[in-house]
């Protein structure tokens, strides 16, 4: 009476062996080339993918996207090791040819092996700030191959890691990349638009403002709510565009992620676009978003205070304007060569007054300006009003050369002054001075 259940059990042995054998064939097909057949496979499968596009390859490599924006590369890949190169690293946007390898280590991976503009990015004695010496931009030359999705080629930096994708280029790509470079002074702002900018993201139902500030150096931007008791920010790497910027890490705006920002010459903006009417907008504004009390400390009564430009550590500063630069060079310009304006310094409630120092190089005298002040409380600012100059020993008048930038720093809408949270080679807190009624910021050391 029992022979039937052992009959059935012996059959499903019998099925479960069957199968179990089925998949040892099939892990044993799968693996049935060495690991070094299969490194091989893959060099030979990444070489033709390299050499298959018709115009290249094109990269926005972002090599550290919590300080540094994106740089496009361009790459044509040709038999013999060959490849012709061109970036928007900087203005130099020709193609340059040089020698690329595919290498196998513990997996394949595409080298550049003599230099060219890739190698820019990994130079360490070529950095954009001082807290990247001897980093340089943190680039590679070594990317390791992770394969192929949608068309594009997935690597990853031999460095740290950072996932880059190579697409496929078009003969417009090339011809463009130029525009990259003409975006960037659309992306600094010209010097006659407002200096203060702000990120307003709109999901369809709320609007909300980020404070926004840009380094050019390093193509880096950082956006702060405005509102009260919010911590929220978007820190995000910039890559140009011949019709925009790109940023990464991507704006996220309800559940949508915006990347691609256009420009609008008119303008000024730069707007990314979601659906259902969702927003980003990178936009000006003629007055700070956030006006703070810091002038209030310079006023009549308050303690001794001293800042300063000085010319040699804060002349790059970020913070300075387009037309504060070029005010300065202007000072520069008409004095004899082995001078040069050093610094200008502001002292406020001091038992000579309150006054501003013209230093200079080269044994040119201090100038100084003695000057009054009034605040302008509905505006946040502080007014500095002219007494009279003089060199030390006696009144003297106004010198010309100095007229320009002077008139900036006593304009009758006043100044507005910000305690800066970042810091400049020094551990000196800094300050921004920036006219209420033209785009002129200057940057000082608080002394």
């Amino acid at each position: 009476m029992k022979i039937k259940p052992l009959f059935k059990l012996l059959i499903l042995a019998f099925l479960a062996i069957q199968l179990v054998s089925c998949d040892n064939n099939e892990t044993e097909q799968k693996f049935d080339q060495t690991p070094t057949e299969r490194l091989n496979a893959q060099k030979t499968e990444l070489n033709n993918l390299l050499l298959s596009s018709e115009y290249g390859w094109k990269a926005v490599y972002f090599t550290d996207n919590t300080q540094l924006g994106g740089y496009t590369h361009l790459f044509k890949f040709k038999n013999g090791g060959l490849v012709d190169m061109a970036s928007d690293f900087d203005s130099d946007t020709a193609i340059y040819g040089s020698e690329y390898q595919i290498q196998l280590g513990s997996t394949v991976s595409l080298v550049f092996t003599t230099k060219n503009r890739i190698h820019l990015l990994s130079d360490s004695d070529s950095y954009p700030t001082t807290a990247l010496r001897g980093k340089g931009y943190k680039g590679d030359f070594q990317f390791l191959y992770y394969g192929q999705e949608n068309g594009e080629i997935i690597f990853k930096t031999n460095r740290d890691f950072i996932e880059l994708h190579f697409v496929k280029a078009t003969a417009q790509d090339w011809a463009d990349l130029p525009k990259n470079i003409d975006m960037i002074d659309n992306v600094i702002g010209a010097p006659t638009r407002p200096l203060f900018r702000l990120l307003e993201t709109n999901d369809g139902t709320k609007i909300n403002q980020f404070d926004f500030n840009f380094s050019d150096v390093t193509r880096f931007a950082l956006a702060n709510s405005i509102e009260s008791g919010s911590n929220m920010s978007y820190n995000m790497g910039i890559a140009y565009t011949p019709t925009g910027i790109t940023v990464n890490p991507a704006v996220q705006v309800g559940t949508q992620k915006l990347t691609n920002f256009i420009y609008d010459d008119v303008t000024g903006e730069f707007t990314a676009t979601g659906t259902n009417n969702v927003t980003a907008t990178i936009k000006y504004s003629a007055a700070p978003l956030i006006k703070t009390d810091d002038y209030k400390k310079l006023l009549d009564g308050e303690p001794q205070t001293v800042y300063g430009y000085i010319a040699a550590y804060l002349s790059t500063a970020p913070t300075n304007s387009p037309l504060c630069t070029s005010l300065l060079n202007e000072i520069n310009a008409t004095l004899p060569a082995n001078q040069k304006l050093s610094r200008i310094q502001l002292y406020f409630n001091t038992p000579y007054g309150n006054y501003i120092e013209y230093r200079f190089s080269g044994g040119k005298p201090t100038i100084y300006h003695t000057v009054s002040t009034v605040e302008n409380a509905a505006d946040k600012t502080i007014v500095l009003i002219n007494e009279y100059w003089d060199n030390g020993a006696a009144i003297i008048p106004e010198p010309k050369f100095l007229k320009a930038i002077d008139q900036k720093l006593l304009d009758p809408a006043g100044l507005y002054v910000k305690k800066e949270d970042f810091k400049i080679r020094f551990t000196n807190t800094v300050y921004t001075f920036t006219s209420a009624s033209s785009p002129f910021r200057i940057t000082t050391y608080g002394l």
